[in-house]
């Protein structure tokens, strides 16, 4: 709880937190006009092969990555892919930290930051042909590492508070989420459905944290409310999403019917030629179980 001294000063720390947020917003409502404008007239932005998921779907996932797309312009054939994966779980981490310290609008604007980065570093890897099974793994391991740091983060601010179960429930629920889809696709079976993926998941907790940092200048039971609810929405979506994956994966491999088993032949021995006496006829040997037979 603040005290009286805390009274004026949280007026000018919510100004400052503000500012920030206002720009931010204001250059991304100017954009989307901009966007849907050219979208209207028939000349929308030839942005290529864009991944989408089923909430912000194809239209915003076009606009989010023509928004960044200088960024791209800039970075391509600068900066290898691997580097960019490398800096946002970098700036995770920091997230993580900061959010643990209580610094929680300092923990949002660094989270946002590294989502953007992780939206990057596959795109550049696909326009200079960096593409690779490693550099594949190496951005799906980050991307865990990266929510584990950010969701235990936020474990620890609410650890004095029932609030920490549901921190956990979205730590668990995140983690499942891609377990289950990477288990389902090594089996065969598309796993990518659901609702609550990873860009959704940066968008709630960001929010949340945003929000919650607004009311931490005054009130920290409240911040601790709002950060606990965003955290308990986000475990419930992201468990929903991994059990309906779970039950669409196992009904596709128990509908699949076992193909039959073809027996080969075995191969026959091979015939080994020996050298024989001039003027005899030739003969061979030949290995049946183990002995050497004459023909």
């Amino acid at each position: 709880m603040i005290t009286q001294q805390q009274f004026p000063k949280a007026p000018v720390d919510r100004f400052f937190l503000l500012i920030p947020a206002l720009i931010v917003l204001a250059v991304l409502v100017f954009a989307f006009a901009v966007y849907a404008v050219r979208c209207a007239i028939g000349k929308p932005p030839q942005m290529g092969e864009v991944k989408h998921n089923e909430i912000f779907g194809l239209f915003f996932a076009r606009f989010l990555v023509w928004l960044i797309s200088p960024l791209e312009r800039v970075l391509i054939g600068r900066v290898s892919a691997n580097a960019i994966t490398a800096t946002s779980l970098a700036l995770c981490a920091i997230s993580g930290i900061a959010i643990a310290d209580g610094r929680l609008a300092n923990g949002a604007w660094i989270f946002a930051v590294a989502g953007i980065l992780d939206v990057l570093d596959g795109r550049l890897a696909r326009h200079a042909q960096q593409s690779s099974p490693a550099g594949a793994l190496f951005d799906s391991v980050s991307d865990r590492w990266g929510e584990l740091f950010v969701f235990g983060g936020a474990s620890w601010f609410l650890h004095e508070s029932p609030w920490m179960l549901a921190a956990l429930a979205g730590l668990g629920g995140s983690m499942m989420v891609s377990y289950t889809r990477a288990r389902a696709e090594a089996l065969g079976v598309r796993g990518a459905m659901g609702f609550m993926q990873r860009a959704e998941r940066i968008f709630l907790v960001t929010g949340g944290l945003f929000i919650a940092a607004w009311f931490e200048l005054g009130d920290d039971d409240v911040a601790a409310s709002v950060l606990g609810v965003s955290m308990l929405i986000c475990g419930l979506t992201s468990s929903a999403t991994a059990i309906s994956r779970f039950v669409v994966a196992y009904r596709v491999l128990t509908a699949r019917k076992a193909e039959p088993l073809v027996v080969l032949p075995a191969p026959k021995p091979p015939v080994v030629p020996t050298a024989a006496p001039p003027g005899a006829p030739a003969r061979a040997i030949r290995s049946v179980g183990g002995v050497s037979q004459i023909r």
